[in-house]
């Protein structure tokens, strides 16, 4: 990716590091738009569900992905983002064993991932965005003014998991989610297609013991320097 027209700020880094909150804070901010790389391949199973589309049909599945007609839309302070999917919300069904499953069944079609390669690349609209996922920095937008690695111990990001968990009721065991987080940690810096890792050029922020409000100054003390020259 180069020659970027608007401001991109893309963070990466592994689950539970708050990426989340913060992308969603800082395209509040701004008043920037917010991919969520992420939840893009649970939208493409979700659309090809929708339309009858046969998950295998990798040519019409990517015919979908790369019109896929979804908005992110950050919430008021202290309130999840938004995803519409053909202008429905479907935020609640987007988080589902069920979606989880469609994801995981499109995700590994080379037509599909070229696809979605630019839908991501084409959420770079006026005023700017935010980008929220795992190569951002390294893959769909190299060229991007700040790239944030955030970041934290696999020790922090299984208490947070925990509490979150707990304040809705589930049954959880905070060995199982260390446990389960060091796996994952595993399998997304070793795959051998756009492994976790920070772009060259990224700055590296370990979110360990920190709100977030203070990650969040910080990436904005770094996006005044780099994208607006204060």
């Amino acid at each position: 990716m180069s020659d970027l027209v608007v401001p991109v700020i893309a963070i990466d880094g592994p689950s539970g590091s708050g990426k989340g909150t913060l992308c969603q804070t800082l395209a509040r901010h701004f008043g920037w738009h917010l991919l969520d790389s992420g939840a893009l391949y649970r939208l493409t199973g979700m659309a090809a569900d929708r339309h009858g589309v046969a998950l295998d049909d990798e040519l019409a599945v990517a015919e979908l992905a790369k019109n896929l007609d979804v908005q992110f839309v950050p919430g008021e302070s202290g309130e999840p983002t938004s995803v519409l999917l053909e202008g429905d919300d479907v935020s609640g069904e987007l988080r589902t064993e069920k979606t989880g499953l469609l994801a995981s069944k499109v995700a590994v079609l080379g037509a599909v991932r070229s696809a979605l390669l630019q839908r991501q690349r084409d959420f770079a609209q006026a005023p700017g965005l935010v980008a929220d996922g795992r190569d951002m920095g390294t893959v769909v937008f190299t060229d991007a003014p700040l790239k944030i690695f955030l970041t934290a111990s696999a020790e922090e990001r299984a208490q947070r998991r925990y509490k979150q968990l707990k304040s809705k009721g589930d049954d959880v065991n905070l060995a199982t989610l260390l446990g389960e987080i060091q796996a994952r940690d595993k399998r997304d810096s070793e795959r051998e297609l756009a492994p976790l890792k920070p772009a060259a050029d990224a700055i590296q922020l370990d979110s360990s013991g920190l709100g977030i409000e203070e990650v969040f100054e910080r990436v904005l003390a770094e996006a005044k320097i780099r994208l607006l020259g204060l």
